[in-house]
């Protein structure tokens, strides 16, 4: 949505007809000569979206709605090394050619970019990754987890009633233990956890080449305490575009760069390339140390942890879970859920996320 808008300089080519001139009375002038202007045709705009992988992003969405009935669905896949879009696709949809038979919202808003939401444990890839780079924790380390944390006189509980027990840093995340987290942001304080948050590009919109981009939403660092900075750490009290998302984890991910995200690839005009878009680098947020430590803890969750539905034998899967409660009216809404899953293969050598 809204790629032809933007590129349409490139995309409208230029009109052509003869030009006769006439007297009042449409007889020609002599002595002022005609000529004729050719149409130009425009230039063709090429996509980085791959049509397979779009096809099936289509087709789970279609699938997951039979099963769910979710109220809506974002899918995002990106190459983490380039945050090159291969695939976007999400619910409700529309049929372009009759757009006007659907609600405004719906054919005006391009969820994937749009849309904020709390993220819930994948933000964790975040604190995990902020934390490792600030060498807060080890993931040889052991924790004891019991099921809660006291932070400021508010009890903060685990997902899990009665916690996970001793474990190690690394089973922190294998089993997205809250109070786990939790630690590791209260180690980091605020200003460290939060110029991570903004450095991975929460709370900021991407650049990314499409129309209607948000900014998501932060708490203001200068009016949080520990108990906001404690829900932070582990997804809950920010908001979120699922595009930062996926872009912030590619930078976990990639040895440690953050790219601007983009879905124009090239556009060419009579065979010649007139603009090629290619990656584009904003910052490095960690070293490439900390990523292969990011990429082992990612793949062992897939494996051994809360991911392992998506561990498929043969292939080196990692990814993390989410899921967030709904905030209403100030308050968080009971039984209603964003259920969501960031997956990353094959960890040795990131090509999708």
């Amino acid at each position: 949505t809204g790629i032809e808008y933007i590129y349409d300089s490139y995309l409208k080519g230029s009109y052509g007809g003869l030009q006769i001139y006439t007297d009042a009375h449409g007889n020609t002038i002599d002595d002022l000569s005609s000529y004729y202007k050719p149409a130009l045709s425009g230039a063709d705009v090429y996509l980085t979206i791959d049509l397979e992988i779009q096809l099936i992003l289509e087709r789970l969405l279609d699938n997951a709605f039979v099963k769910y009935n979710y109220d809506e669905a974002i899918m995002i896949a990106v190459n983490p090394k380039t945050s090159e879009i291969l695939g976007m696709a999400s619910r409700p949809t529309f049929n372009p050619e009759k757009y006007l038979d659907y609600p405004e919202e719906v054919y005006n808003r391009n969820l994937p970019i749009w849309k904020c939401y709390e993220p819930g444990s994948v933000q964790k890839i975040i604190t995990y990754a902020a934390g490792l780079e600030e060498k807060v924790f080890k993931i040889d380390e052991i924790y004891h987890d019991p099921g809660y944390l006291i932070i400021d006189g508010t009890k903060i509980r685990d997902w899990k009633v009665g916690g996970h027990g001793t474990e190690t840093y690394l089973q922190v995340i294998q089993n997205s233990c809250n109070p786990g987290f939790m630690t590791i942001g209260l180690r980091l304080g605020k200003e460290r956890l939060f110029k991570y948050i903004h450095d991975f590009g929460l709370g900021q919109k991407t650049g990314i080449d499409l129309l209607g981009e948000s900014t998501g939403i932060l708490f203001d660092e200068n009016k949080i305490g520990n108990v906001e900075l404690a829900t932070s750490s582990f997804g809950q009290g920010n908001a979120v575009t699922a595009i930062q998302l996926v872009n912030a984890a590619s930078a976990a991910v990639n040895g440690g760069v953050l790219h601007q995200p983009y879905i124009l690839d090239k556009i060419v005009k009579n065979d010649e390339i007139i603009l090629n878009k290619g990656p584009k680098i904003l910052r490095r947020v960690i070293s490439e140390e900390t990523s292969k430590t990011v990429c082992y803890a990612l793949e062992s969750v897939a494996s051994l942890g809360t991911a392992r539905g998506a561990y498929i034998d043969g292939y080196r899967v990692g990814g993390k879970t989410g899921t967030a409660q709904i905030a209403e009216n100030g308050g968080y809404v009971d039984g209603k859920y964003i259920l969501s899953f960031m997956g990353i293969a094959p960890m040795n050598d990131p090509q999708i996320a």
